[in-house]
């Protein structure tokens, strides 16, 4: 995982101003679901991963999971395993991204995945 959970990492293969919504994500494990929206603000840099019928709900994906971005076949790849997605706290709402407590409770359960991986 990147050293700023808010970036993406240089190594990753993230181009800035590539339009990643309806990108497959895919955990160490497997298909996770689709990118439903993004934000590549310095600093705070983050996907939506909507998992349709397999995750209820929509989840936020600090960019510094994300390991490696295929363009070619529209793929994002991340350090986490199918598990802790579908763990994540749940996204619930445009206004939780604003939320200091949501994205410290974020940021605490991705640091805590990288580790425990």
């Amino acid at each position: 995982m990147a050293d700023d959970l808010w970036e993406y990492s240089p190594t990753c293969g993230h181009r800035t101003g590539t339009d990643l919504v309806g990108w497959s994500v895919m955990a160490t494990d497997g298909f996770v679901g689709r990118v439903d929206g993004q934000s590549e603000e310095a600093g705070d840099a983050w996907l939506v991963l909507d998992g349709g019928a397999w995750i209820f709900g929509k989840l936020l994906i600090p960019a510094g999971a994300v390991v490696r971005c295929e363009a070619e076949e529209e793929t994002i790849r991340l350090a986490l395993t199918r598990g802790q997605v579908e763990n994540a706290p749940q996204h619930l709402s445009e206004a939780d991204r604003a939320d200091d407590q949501y994205r410290q409770d974020v940021a605490a359960y991705f640091v805590e995945a990288a580790r425990s991986r």
